[in-house]
């Protein structure tokens, strides 16, 4: 990518693996990592949420360094709660690159993540996680469209594009962008990407959990799972 660093023009680059393609890949090691990201990975007992964790910060970088034309090492974002005002946790960005925004998500093996103009977000969750239960959706929800989703012969899915849906807007913190939803099927995923105008498949557009397509790079090529068919609740960022 020839886009120049910071760029407010650059070309939005979205990536979703799995966190063993990422913690695989050539360009990416965890020592790329800054010492808050360490310290924080640190409090992480449970082996493979740690690797979901590095897995998506790598994906950031990789994002970042196709986007800017940079290599990976020389990407350093950072974080900053919208809330609080307080750096190393809540939305991340790029200090060196004020005009693109970054976001990342990771869940259960998957790690998805976006760098482009502008608010994005991203998340990612497993094809057969099932969210609810219902009354707490209907707070976090429309209530027309979580009662829309129950209406179907199988809910579980429709309520599952809510959810990521709900989530990539939170994070791209505007409701205004434009949103895509897919799935993933090589990953067993459903990605839904918010902002990064410009990037493949971006477009308000709800794909059918069947689709076939991934409207945005894989980050390596590799044998498609067979779908997994036992539901689980929704977990993590």
């Amino acid at each position: 990518m020839n886009a120049g660093p910071g760029r407010v023009g650059a070309a939005p680059v979205a990536l979703v693996a799995t966190t063993a393609e990422v913690l695989a890949h050539p360009e990416l090691d965890e020592g790329l990592l800054a010492p808050w990201e360490r310290r924080r990975l640190a409090g992480i007992r449970v082996p493979a949420r740690r690797d979901d964790v590095v897995a998506a910060r790598l994906l950031l970088r990789l994002c970042a360094s196709r986007a800017t034309g940079l290599p990976p090492r020389a990407v350093e974002p950072a974080q900053r709660c919208p809330g609080c005002g307080r750096d190393g946790h809540g939305r991340p960005y790029l200090p060196d690159h004020p005009g693109l925004g970054a976001s990342f998500s990771h869940a259960d093996g998957l790690a998805a993540a976006v760098v482009g103009p502008g608010p994005v977000g991203i998340d990612v969750e497993p094809l057969t996680r099932r969210p609810g239960p219902v009354p707490v959706l209907r707070r976090l929800l429309p209530h027309d469209e979580v009662d829309a989703a129950c209406a179907e012969p199988d809910p579980g899915p429709a309520l599952l594009r809510l959810w990521v849906r709900r989530e990539a807007l939170f994070k791209a913190g505007r409701d205004d962008v434009p949103l895509t939803v897919w799935t993933d099927l090589r990953r067993a995923a459903v990605v839904a990407l918010a902002g990064a105008t410009g990037a493949a498949g971006a477009g308000r557009a709800d794909r059918d959990a069947g689709a076939a397509e991934t409207p945005v790079p894989p980050l390596s090529p590799g044998p498609a799972p067979s779908p997994p068919r036992s539901p689980a609740p929704p977990s993590g960022r």
